[in-house]
Formats: structure tokens, C-alpha cells, sequence
């Protein structure tokens, strides 16, 4: 079965930086729902499209096709005084609403003085990524997982 609108591929994947430093691998196969339901990044669905198992994608993700340019708004210094925890450590995250009420999870990426910087960019966001995968499966999705836009069951969403 080719991979197809309403179809769940399952795969194994790969990303790294312009480096080439690994930021994230499967070990195991995951799933997403291929048809413009945004479970993956467009141009990788793109690239899965027409595909069979055991094929090999490889698709070079500029900011924009992934997780963002780099946006200094969205570093703040804070007092630490406004957080409720004492125990505030570099790189604990916790969500917050922009002005439109959008939610972005923060991360702290500096404490000192009684100040505390966070930043609600992606980690990777600003940068080039190399997306690799293989093709583990391809199957139908079933009628609840397009009416849900998502898979269920293994490799995907448990309600």
C-alpha cells in the first residue's frame, strides 16, 4: 500500500542539525495520519506521499518548514519573586499565554541575581534540520482517526 490521503504511516526517523548532530531519533516506529491533518511537518508529508514500505526519506527542513525562525520577543527576564516554585532550575518548562491567548511553553534558560530568563522559542527553532526516515508501514487509517485527525492505538494518540 502506497502511502496515501487517509493513510497511517508508520516509520522510524532521524533529525539532526546543519552539523549533523543528532537532536532526535526513533527507536522504535512511530505513526502519524498523512493527509494535511498537521501531524507532521508539510514538507516531510510531502516527501512521504506516493511512498511505499521500506522507502527512505530524506528532506532538508529550512526554519520556516519546521519549528520557526528564532524570535528574541519571546525571551523575557522575569524577577523570581513571580514564580510560585523556590526550587527553579535551568531548563524546567511551564506554559503561558501570549496576547491572542495561544499557549507557548517556556523554558528557563538562566537564573541570577533573583532574575529568571525564560524562552518561548523551540529549542530548535532558527535552525536548518535534516529529517531521515524509513518507512516502517502503511495501512488505512479507520473512520475515528479521521474523524479524530490523528492516529489511535500503537504509535499514536491512547484517549
Amino acid at each position: 500500500m502506497q502511502v496515501a490521503m487517509n493513510t497511517v504511516v508508520s516509520m522510524t526517523y532521524k533529525l539532526q542539525n546543519s552539523d549533523g548532530d543528532i537532536l532526535e531519533e526513533s527507536q522504535e516506529p512511530v505513526a502519524y495520519l498523512h493527509g494535511g491533518y498537521d501531524n507532521i511537518f508539510p514538507k516531510v508529508e510531502e516527501a512521504m506521499h506516493g511512498k511505499n514500505v521500506g522507502d527512505k526519506v530524506e528532506v532538508s527542513l529550512d526554519p520556516e518548514d519546521a519549528f520557526g525562525e528564532y524570535d528574541d520577543n519571546l525571551v523575557q527576564i522575569e524577577p523570581a519573586s513571580a514564580f510560585p516554585s523556590k526550587d527553579l532550575k535551568v531548563g524546567m518548562q511551564f506554559e503561558g499565554e501570549d496576547e491572542t491567548g495561544d499557549v507557548i511553553l517556556y523554558t528557563i534558560t538562566d537564573i541570577a541575581d533573583g532574575k529568571v530568563v525564560v524562552d518561548g522559542n523551540h529549542p530548535w527553532a532558527g535552525q536548518r534540520l535534516l529529517f531521515t526516515a524509513t518507512i516502517a508501514s502503511v495501512r488505512s487509517a479507520n473512520q475515528e482517526e479521521i474523524e479524530h485527525q490523528h492516529v489511535h492505538g500503537a504509535g499514536g494518540h491512547h484517549h
